[in-house]
């Protein structure tokens, strides 16, 4: 248990450098991160910056051009910042990414202008995950200003690769033996832990046809009506998906969307080729070969036998699901214990229907969980949305909670 003397420290630290968190977190927000396009490398040389105030240094690892472009980005910069306590003890990696979808549209605020009302600070990526920046840097700093031998290290792991798949973010770290730490918290939000999460599969889906004059339509192959038949297929789907349930809390069924259409040339032109951009998420309890498999047969069912058309089936995106591992549960206790002292209520342990990175942790055999600063569900914040926002007392509160739960673990 953490001595209560320390703990009131901690937490009066973190009251008392509040001003200069949020300060911080309107800095990195102001600096866009969209992806796509994904030129991402500025803002982690912003960060890296902007933590030298503090005596801190943090390695730059950049992945190369040639891949970055080949993967659909511009630019990507990944940060390490190590911290290398006196006695022997585990390693703690803290992630939050700093790539975000676009603003879109429907902003009453500036997407990227860090705007604080009413207890709130609004703008894109400050819950998800930009918000966790702050929070895990300033627990680290409240834990440093103890001035108490601490064992072990901690490192924060800045990526930029998390709208993409990751791929490029904690994967590429851990795949080039950057970094191997024993336990992983990555963001998440105050009023729960998550330790479990879906998978993902995504498909580009290309039907071939043949274009033709529109007053003509017999003379070609329509794409769009047989690409008209696949929608059909999948959305035939959707009541058996229903029917597949995770006995995990927070995690109900399996679900498939298609989330963009291109094709067509022209206004009277039959469309030649069609393409179908889908999502599958998968509970945990399910086999992504099986599910892949399946998914690709529904397809090819659904065009076959009309006449000059084929389709062309291109996995996007394997993002496996989140299983807890053992080891989680320490990591689970403590957040838990903590979050009871500085929220007055218990917090519950559940699954989460979305992806994440920390997947790419949990299959290095990392022990990982989500906890961070934000509301109790998603839809609260607007994360991704428009007039996404962060209610600062959650983020001094998830700060406290974090820095307590590091106190655990590395205090000697």
């Amino acid at each position: 248990m953490n001595n209560s003397k320390l703990s009131d420290q901690l937490t009066s630290w973190i009251d008392g450098h509040f001003d200069e968190e949020v300060g911080f977190l309107q800095k990195i927000v102001r600096i866009p991160t969209d992806t796509p396009p994904g030129n991402n490398a500025p803002h982690a040389d912003a960060v890296a910056e902007l933590i030298t105030a503090w005596g801190w240094q943090a390695e730059k690892h950049p992945v190369p051009t040639a891949t970055v472009k080949e993967y659909g980005m511009e630019s990507i910069t990944n940060l390490i910042v190590r911290r290398k306590y006196t006695a022997p003890g585990p390693t703690l990696a803290l992630n939050a990414h700093g790539d975000v979808v676009p603003p879109g549209e429907g902003w009453t605020k500036q997407p990227y202008g860090g705007e604080i009302e009413n207890g709130r600070i609004y703008g894109r990526a400050t819950t998800v995950s930009k918000g966790d920046f702050a929070t895990y840097i300033f627990s680290v700093r409240a834990l440093e200003a103890l001035g108490v031998p601490l064992k072990g290290a901690l490192e924060l792991h800045f990526t930029y690769d998390e709208e993409f798949g990751g791929l490029l973010g904690p994967a590429w770290l851990l795949e080039n033996q950057l970094t191997k730490p024993d336990l992983v918290i990555g963001p998440g939000f105050s009023y729960n832990v998550v330790t479990a999460h879906n998978a993902c599969l995504q498909f580009e889906v290309t039907v071939h046809g043949k274009a033709t004059h529109g007053s003509m339509p017999e003379t070609g192959h329509d794409a769009l009506q047989a690409a008209t038949k696949v929608l059909q297929a999948i959305y035939a789907k959707l009541p058996d998906l229903k029917k597949i349930t995770s006995a995990i809390p927070g995690i109900t069924h399996p679900t498939m969307i298609v989330g963009r259409i291109d094709g067509g040339t022209n206004t009277n032109v039959v469309p030649g080729k069609v393409v179908l951009k889908m999502d599958r998420r998968m509970i945990p309890e399910e086999d992504p070969t099986a599910v892949e498999a399946e998914v690709r047969a529904m397809i090819e069912a659904a065009v076959a036998g009309l006449p000059g058309i084929r389709v062309e089936i291109k996995r996007l995106l394997l993002a496996r699901a989140l299983r807890p591992l053992p080891g989680h549960e320490k990591l689970l206790a403590s957040i838990q214990r903590n979050a009871q002292t500085i929220l007055g209520e218990a917090i519950p342990a559940n699954g989460s229907a979305l992806y994440t990175d920390a997947r790419l942790y949990g299959e290095h055999g990392i022990p990982v969980v989500l906890y961070g600063a934000g509301p109790r569900t998603l839809m609260e914040s607007n994360a991704k949305q428009a007039d996404e926002n962060l209610a600062l007392d959650d983020l001094r509160k998830a700060t406290k909670v974090i820095a307590l739960t590091l106190l655990d673990f590395l205090a000697e």
